[in-house]
């Protein structure tokens, strides 16, 4: 590119990367837009006119990468492209000039109430934000100070809303994380992303933070990314009918069934209760990228590829989430908390449940809230803050667990909570404090067939319950009541509501749906037909409920004379061998000092049976035994009693997988024998045969196994120490 195209218009070098806290919070896009700007939006759209909307996103080094896709368009594409760029604010813009030399499209540059039209070219002005609304570009003055704008981000999402699957965003060269945030929300509303390949950007920290998400269809260099973009405009996408509309001969519910099967198979979760709109969509972007026209070839393509599955499996789980998601809501619900805190008696607990937490940043928001609003009520009034976030997701939870998060959040955090609940890392990101990440427990849950958390004094499941069926929220709602403590709080999102249960909750703000719980009993048989795990709703949960039912071969047979006879000789005190999940398999010796059913209709699930003292320390030491395969020691460990206080010796053991086709209980026998450094001498008439002996022994390998069990099982022991 010639140095004079290069000098004729003016970046802005001072907003590539936040260095510090911004000084004002950006407000949602819709709360700034003004009357007037909706109605000129609304008066200009017209729903017949629908084409795809490109955004092209870049900062240092990208109009280069501008050049090369314009000069590989052809004249009229089909859709129209919107340029947005860190531009110098004090200086006036030749970027659309300069845009002109590289394309015969007309390039202009956006004004406020400007209709876009296709085989045009937008070019976002210095010193302004810019959003869309009925295919109107919208300019807003900057609520935030120079160098913490993100105008990508703040564009991005407004196109991901207005234009929805027509939407197409694209990221190239430049310093930063701007355009992250906004290329979820596309993602989330079934658009298409682009990113330039990072090793031909000239900058490429914006490229590499885009695909470190790994919501990005295609990663091209920038020349190669027209090509691209065309092919995938003239796939069967955008000529396919809604899914309200009948499903044709190509997708019939027979494909889509054997596709919840290959998922469930091998991820263990059930996608039979989203919502088939949104799970068809979800297919489709899958079968584009791959050039797949037919869901039947789509199925085949599953079956050949198990990669596939685990990227559909991540495909359905997209979710934008960011620190105090509509800010408005959660001022709402602060408003609400100082009753409920001042109800509660001193030195109780807060229990908080935010099921669907995804990377954590809502479970973060809350905690925050928390620690904040008791500031606010007396000091002499001690309260424990407990929150459990959950999720389907096992990778979502462990990046939670960090609580290491990019630089841009300083458009969601206002200063005075950075400072206070984030530490600023070398590289520019922000981890939370240890105080906060110490009253947020993570933890792999499945809402839809897992046992509730309960006692709780504030639910939060805010933009979940809009992805699953009708059904599934009507059994949920009940579930939810039966969860909260008397008076205590659910906040739910904003498209969401208590449709067919309003006579459970009182509702105290309608517009951010923050309830009350009512003391009205819900329907006991909308709770029974939950699909928790022992309620044999899935195939997945019918065999799990088998397992755990007094038939079971845990009962009675070879394995369970195994176990019981070699932690008898060997390891008196009680002991239980759990899954990853927490779901018991065995229970050798009494427990019933430690454990306890948990009220409701949950199944044996560990962490739900652990008296609360355990909670924090049993639920920390299984997931580093799990994840580091070790033994992992806990001493001193005090636990309130019948008998009073006592200290307990907690004591995990990870046994490794016994072999892909079921278990060999002579493997299982090894492991124990070393475990407990036995002599030997009492376990020579304990050896079994494995999978391939008696009947018995390989029935139940198959039971576990369809069961979806995880390949490793952990060993825990309770252990009485003197004070």
């Amino acid at each position: 590119m010639p140095d004079s195209a290069a000098s004729s218009y003016a970046e802005d070098t001072e907003n590539q990367e936040p260095a510090a806290p911004i000084a004002v919070e950006a407000p949602p896009v819709e709360s700034q837009v003004s009357p007037r700007q909706l109605r000129l939006a609304q008066s200009q759209e017209n729903t017949t006119d629908k084409f795809p909307i490109v955004g092209l996103g870049g900062s240092a080094g990208s109009l280069q990468a501008f050049e090369a896709i314009f000069r590989a368009l052809p004249p009229t594409p089909g859709m129209a492209f919107v340029v947005v760029m860190h531009l110098a604010p004090d200086q006036p813009s030749e970027l659309p000039a300069v845009l002109q030399r590289f394309t015969p499209m007309p390039v202009h540059e956006a004004a406020d109430g400007l209709k876009v039209r296709p085989n045009h070219v937008y070019v976002i002005p210095p010193d302004a934000d810019m959003s869309m609304l009925h295919g109107t570009l919208l300019l807003f003055q900057p609520t935030q100070a120079r160098g913490r704008r993100l105008p990508i981000d703040f564009f991005y999402q407004s196109l991901a809303k207005d234009a929805r699957e027509r939407a197409i965003c694209i990221i190239c060269s430049g310093m930063g994380s701007d355009g992250t945030v906004g290329l979820k929300m596309v993602m989330e509303n079934f658009g298409m992303v682009m990113v330039q390949s990072p090793e031909t950007a000239e900058y490429d920290s914006m490229p590499r933070s885009a695909i470190a998400t790994e919501f990005v269809d295609y990663v091209l260099p920038a020349g190669q990314l027209p090509a691209k973009l065309l092919e995938y405009m003239h796939k069967p996408l955008f000529a396919r009918p809604r899914r309200e509309q009948a499903e044709s001969d190509a997708q019939p519910a027979h494909a889509l069934q054997k596709i919840f099967i290959l998922i469930r198979a091998q991820t263990g979760h059930d996608f039979s209760f989203y919502k088939r709109n949104t799970v068809f969509r979800r297919i489709e972007r899958r079968m584009n990228a791959h050039q797949i026209q037919e869901f039947p070839q789509y199925v085949r393509y599953l079956q050949e590829n198990p990669a596939e599955v685990e990227a559909l499996f991540r495909e359905l789980l997209i979710g934008v989430t960011k620190f105090f998601r509509d800010p408005e809501a959660y001022l709402a619900l602060q408003r609400q908390l100082p009753p409920l805190l001042r109800g509660k008696p001193t030195d109780s607990t807060v229990r908080v449940w935010a099921p669907g937490c995804s990377t954590g940043e809502e479970a973060y928001s809350l905690a925050m809230l928390l620690l904040e609003s008791l500031d606010a009520i007396e000091p002499a009034r001690y309260l424990k803050i407990q929150i459990f976030a959950t999720d389907i997701n096992p990778a979502a939870i462990d990046f939670s667990r960090a609580g290491l998060y990019p630089a841009n959040i300083t458009a969601d955090v206002s200063p005075e909570r950075l400072r206070r609940f984030f530490v600023r890392q070398a590289d520019g990101s922000y981890q939370i404090t240890k105080e906060v990440r110490d009253v947020v427990i993570f933890a792999v849950h499945n809402l839809t067939k897992d046992a509730p958390f309960t006692k709780l004094d504030l639910l939060c499941c805010r933009n979940l319950l809009i992805y699953l069926s009708a059904e599934l929220q009507k059994n949920l709602l009940p579930v939810f009541h039966y969860a909260l403590n008397p008076s205590a709080l659910l906040f739910l999102g904003p498209s969401e509501n208590l449709t067919g249960y309003q006579e459970l909750f009182i509702l105290l703000d309608m517009k951010w749906k923050i309830s009350r719980r009512n003391d009205a009993s819900p329907s006991i048989t909308r709770l029974v037909n939950f699909p928790f795990a022992i309620s044999q709703h899935s195939a997945t949960a019918g065999a799990s409920a088998t397992a755990m039912s007094t038939s079971s071969p845990r009962k009675s047979g070879p394995f369970a004379a195994l176990v019981q006879q070699t932690l008898l000789q060997q390891y008196a005190p009680p002991a239980v061998i759990i899954n990853a999940r927490g779901e018991i398999l065995y229970v050798n010796g009494r427990t019933s000092r430690f454990l306890e059913p948990a009220p409701g209709l949950g199944g044996l699930n560990l962490f739900e049976m652990a008296r609360e003292e355990l909670n924090y320390e049993l639920s920390a030491a299984v997931h580093k035994a799990s994840t580091t395969s070790q033994t992992v020691v806990v001493e001193r460990v005090r636990v309130k009693t019948e008998s009073g206080l006592q200290l307990l010796r907690l004591t995990v053991h990870y046994l490794a997988a016994l072999g892909p086709v079921g278990w060999d209980l002579t493997a299982l026998h090894e492991q124990l024998r070393a475990l407990f450094n036995g002599s030997g001498q009492a376990f020579n008439n304990l050896l079994l045969p494995g999978p391939k002996g008696g009947r018995p022994v390989r029935a139940f390998a198959r039971l576990l196994l369809s069961a979806g069990q995880p390949t490793g099982h952990v060993l825990l022991g309770l252990q009485e120490v003197a004070g």
